[in-house]
């Protein structure tokens, strides 16, 4: 006959599995692919997780914050001093964010009902441009009231939008007051003379220094009553720190007895760097209470609000950089309560 043959299946021989079989049971259920599942994968995600989950808080932690730094009601939410503070923002080494620092302090004390003036003393003008204030050929700025004489009340400008903020410009022209003021007579104490003479009262005042320690740094270590010397966290910030520390005990030796470093303040933290860590560490135990427990971190709203002449504290208020120098600001201003003389013990 001839239809197909059909094999029976012999008891004795073994039985072959199917060639489609379920994959054993130490398989991982949903692979995807070839590779086998890393081990520590997850262990990696869950901490990139909890990092996003830190720099993007919720919107409504966000706004909240936002809102606390505004201070739209424009109450006295952060104490004033007794006695004008006259705070001189100094460090010769450059990029460790003086200015940065001389504009967003100076908003977040006169957002909460503080009367500050901010004195640009870097012929560069940064201060000036982050309050968004004019400061090109021609306009009057400090360079006149060092070397023409010129009332500081004469040169200040309101910034727009700040209530409670005068800033004193500085042009292109400062650039060479180093060499005119030498010949001029009680050239290191013309800023003093000239902020003392101011006939409104304020509660803060902040000197942007120059990235030197030439004239003009000395001018405002001669004015002023205390010293914020922001550092940044990283090892060559601390190279220069001693010379500068020396410069200013020479200024307070010789010119201005009450002069103080108050103040010190930690920049351009980034939290994944041991480095950061180490340089925290050196600065605290070298000045213990100096130290403002507020740190600066890297933010990128803090260098993208010059561009649009604004502060972080308006261009991004519930930014990390915000509410850091929120904090700082209001450190400084609580401390200052505590020692009336404006100078820490």
């Amino acid at each position: 006959m001839g239809g197909p043959v059909v094999q029976q299946p012999n008891a004795s021989a073994p039985v072959q599995p199917e060639p489609a079989a379920a994959a054993p049971p130490d398989t991982p259920p949903h692979s995807t692919g070839p590779f086998p599942e890393d081990p520590g994968r997850d262990a990696y995600v869950s901490r990139e997780t909890s990092s996003r989950e830190e720099d993007d808080p919720p919107l409504a932690m966000e706004a909240m914050r936002a809102v606390q730094i505004l201070n739209p009601s424009g109450e006295v939410t952060m104490p004033r001093p007794t006695r004008t503070r006259i705070m001189c923002v100094a460090n010769q080494k450059g990029g460790v964010g003086k200015t940065t620092t001389t504009v967003n302090l100076a908003v977040a004390l006169a957002l909460h009902g503080n009367r500050v003036l901010v004195v640009d003393l870097d012929p560069q003008g940064n201060a000036s441009t982050g309050l968004n204030v004019p400061h090109h050929a021609g306009i009057p700025d400090v360079y006149d009231c060092l070397i023409e004489n010129v009332p500081l009340a004469e040169v200040a400008q309101a910034v727009e939008g700040i209530p409670n903020l005068w800033c004193v410009p500085a042009t292109i022209d400062l650039a060479g007051a180093e060499i005119e003021l030498v010949s001029v007579v009680a050239r290191e104490s013309r800023l003093g003379r000239a902020i003392n003479a101011y006939p409104g009262q304020f509660d803060y005042v902040f000197i942007d220094c120059p990235p030197s320690l030439g004239l003009l740094t000395v001018n405002a270590l001669v004015a002023a009553q205390e010293v914020l010397i922001p550092i940044q966290c990283e090892y060559y910030a601390l190279e220069g720190l001693n010379q500068l520390i020396n410069n200013i005990n020479l200024v307070k030796q010789h010119l201005n007895p009450t002069l103080d470093v108050s103040t010190i303040l930690l920049t351009m933290y980034d939290r994944r760097t041991r480095l950061a860590d180490a340089v925290e560490q050196d600065v605290r135990n070298h000045f213990g209470d100096k130290v403002l427990q507020a740190v600066i971190p890297r933010n990128v709203r803090v260098s993208e609000a010059p561009s649009y002449g604004q502060s972080v504290m308006t261009y991004d208020p519930g930014s990390r950089g915000a509410t850091s120098y929120f904090e700082a600001a209001q450190e400084i201003a609580e401390r200052g309560v505590k020692d009336p003389a404006g100078r820490n013990a």
